[in-house]
C-alpha cells in the first residue's frame, strides 16, 4: 500500500487551515500546517512533503519571499500559492519564481481539490478521492 501523500498548508489563519486540511483528508491526502513562511521552509527541509499551499501574505516571512527558498530546497516541490489581495502584478511574480498555479481567496473547493490533484499528478476529482 503507498504511504499517503502529505501536502504544507502555510497561512497565518488557523480558521483556514483547519478547513483546507478538512477538504484534503476528504480526498484521503494528509497535511502538515505552518504559519509563516520560514516555518514552512523548516517542514520543507525536514519532512517527506509532495506539494505544499502557500498563503501569499502571513507575518514574518510571507509566501512570496518563502517560494524562492522553497524551490532551492525542493525543486521538484509543486508550490500552490493563494491570497485575497491578489493582482496580476502579484501573480505574475509569483508565476516567475515558480509557483505551480496561483489562486485568490476565497477559493472554491471544487477549485482547490482540482489544482491540489493536478500537482500530486493525480487524476481530477472526484476520482482522486479515496472512495472513487
Amino acid at each position: 500500500m503507498l504511504a499517503p501523500r502529505q501536502i504544507l498548508l502555510a497561512d497565518d489563519d488557523s480558521n483556514v487551515r483547519c478547513g483546507v486540511a478538512d477538504l484534503l483528508s476528504d480526498l484521503g491526502i494528509e497535511s502538515l500546517h505552518a504559519e509563516t513562511g520560514r516555518e514552512a521552509l523548516e517542514i520543507v527541509r525536514s519532512k517527506p512533503i509532495h506539494a505544499c499551499l502557500l498563503d501569499l501574505q502571513m507575518p514574518e516571512c510571507g509566501g512570496l519571499e518563502a517560494l524562492p527558498l522553497i524551490r532551492l530546497a525542493r525543486a521538484d516541490l509543486p508550490c500552490l500559492v493563494y491570497s485575497g489581495s491578489l493582482t496580476e502584478l502579484l501573480e505574475r511574480e509569483a508565476l516567475r519564481i515558480g509557483a505551480f498555479a496561483v489562486l485568490r481567496k476565497p477559493v472554491q473547493p471544487h477549485v482547490l481539490r482540482q489544482q491540489i490533484c493536478r500537482a500530486l499528478g493525480l487524476p481530477p476529482p472526484p476520482a482522486c478521492g479515496p472512495l472513487a
